[in-house]
């Protein structure tokens, strides 16, 4: 009877504690919070002919190449992760950082979002741009998104640089997150995190600022950057935000093939950057070393972004990079 009158009053306590978290997201949470411009530069935004209404910065101040920056697909992406590079390269050619569908400023309305969802705004953004063939950099999972991009129209591509990309982790060491699209079981957790009952609910939990700042301080290795934490919490609070997020802590945006069928096959310039990541590996990544079109840079003593902690070495390698292969215009 002792047991049973324990598990009675822990059930009861879960009971309560869960019911009072639904009620304070529902009632105490602010999700439409005052939120700027992740980039000071101008935002414009335009409707992708394949995809959703999609905002951008840009800066167009000199002419060139177009240089093309895409932030990463996870709990709270923003265009503030690509803020480095777009500051190291304004003023010295055309650099533009798409706010992916779902985040920022693009639209974040209560629909499927997939990966042909993003590898579509990918595309229609680079065709929207009317420009010579651009040098695109994607962060972590959007590396996925945009090699199919690139699989598939290498004419809008002149380079493409990969920082810290997923897919070349082994399949026994991958997180669990991605191991729900491998073990076939990733519409069943989505449709549980999804359930308009909790869902809002859910996502709160995730984008505590205690959270936020546990998660992302995962990514550095020296000290965390104290902007991209605060943006990462504005910008996880505004209307539509938990919809995107929840296919992503799903693992419905992962690709099982994405090594063998997509990065091997991709035939722009390829540069990845990385050195350690908290979430993911690089054990097969060495396999593309022998792939004529593709080049490795280890960034030393960074974590998932090196070029907060290390933009000097990340500009020298992108540099070097873009030289050597010629793709200066």
């Amino acid at each position: 009877m002792g047991f049973f009158r324990a598990l009675r009053t822990l059930l009861g306590l879960f009971s309560t504690l869960t019911g009072g978290w639904l009620a304070y997201s529902s009632l105490m949470i602010n999700h439409k919070m005052k939120i700027g411009s992740a980039i000071s530069t101008v935002r414009s935004v335009f409707h992708g002919k394949n995809s959703c209404l999609l905002s951008y910065y840009a800066d167009t101040s000199a002419g060139g190449r177009p240089l093309v920056l895409l932030h990463s697909i996870n709990a709270a992406g923003s265009g503030y992760e690509v803020r480095p590079i777009f500051e190291q390269y304004r003023g010295t050619r055309p650099v533009y950082a798409l706010d992916l569908p779902g985040f920022g400023f693009s639209e974040r309305s209560d629909r499927e979002y997939s990966i042909t969802l993003y590898v579509n705004a990918i595309v229609d953004f680079l065709r929207y741009l009317e420009s010579d063939p651009a040098d695109v950099i994607a962060l972590s999972l959007t590396s996925e998104f945009a090699a199919r991009a690139a699989l598939h129209h290498p004419e809008l591509f002149h380079s493409l640089t990969l920082v810290s990309p997923t897919g070349f982790t082994q399949r026994d060491n991958q997180n669990a997150i991605q191991q729900t699209e491998n073990n076939g079981t990733s519409d069943g957790v989505y449709r549980a995190f999804s359930n308009p009952l909790w869902s809002q609910a859910f996502y709160d939990l995730l984008v505590t600022k205690p959270s936020i700042r546990f998660f992302l301080g995962q990514s550095f290795a020296g000290q965390m950057d104290e902007g991209l934490a605060e943006y990462s919490y504005l910008t996880t609070h505004q209307p539509g935000a938990r919809f995107a997020p929840l296919y992503f802590v799903s693992g419905k945006l992962f690709s099982r093939d994405i090594l063998d069928e997509v990065y091997r096959k991709i035939s722009p310039p390829v540069l990845v950057l990385y050195d350690t990541d908290p979430n993911i590996s690089f054990d097969r990544l060495p396999e593309m070393v022998n792939q004529e079109n593709w080049r490795l840079r280890r960034i030393p003593g960074t974590r998932g972004l090196p070029h907060f902690e290390r933009m000097d070495k990340v500009a020298e390698a992108l540099d070097q990079f873009w030289k050597e292969h010629r793709l200066e215009k």
